[in-house]
């Protein structure tokens, strides 16, 4: 019994040697053998992109509940956003049932042209800091009451960080 153990355990060492990063790098360092069909002066073919872009990660002015500062992930913000891109949009001039949070960051609450505000909104006097969309993005009814927005909010900080994140990167 002992030796069909010792033979797995040897087994297993030996199968997670060989899928180690550190054994993927000595594969990736063997020299290249050239052919006749390839001289060495030909420049290698520029790689394929490996799936999505990277993510950018953007310090924000933005303090937690534990006075924590935050930076927020643009590609996890994205993925986030598309929740509340049933009801508005990242774009320039595209309102929905929401007005467009293209250049959120720094504007004042209920002043994106042709999109009809409640008075909530409009009469906040909420001028839309990261830290500001940071506290309304947990529970929007409570930051402002009356407002016609039905989303609940995003419980998560992090999330809400990365969402602010994805929209302050999203104004060019």
């Amino acid at each position: 019994m002992r030796f069909f153990l010792g033979t797995a355990a040897l087994g297993l060492v030996l199968a997670l040697g060989a899928c180690s990063p550190a054994a993927e790098e000595k594969t990736a360092e063997a020299p290249a053998t050239e052919t006749a069909e390839a001289p060495a002066t030909e420049a290698p073919a520029p790689a394929e992109p490996a799936g999505p872009p990277a993510a950018t990660l953007i310090q924000l002015a933005i303090t937690d509940a534990s006075g924590a500062t935050l930076s927020g992930d643009t590609a996890r913000g994205q993925r986030i956003f598309a929740q509340c891109a049933t009801c508005h949009s990242p774009d320039a001039g595209v309102n929905r049932v929401g007005p467009s949070l293209h250049g959120i960051v720094g504007r004042r609450a209920g002043t994106v042209t042709g999109f009809r505000y409640s008075d909530a909104n409009r009469n906040s006097g909420i001028t839309w800091t990261e830290q500001e969309l940071f506290t309304y993005l947990e529970n929007p009814r409570a930051r402002v009451p009356g407002t016609i927005m039905a989303f609940v909010g995003l419980r998560n900080p992090q999330q809400r960080a990365d969402v602010i994140a994805y929209l302050k990167a999203n104004v060019e």
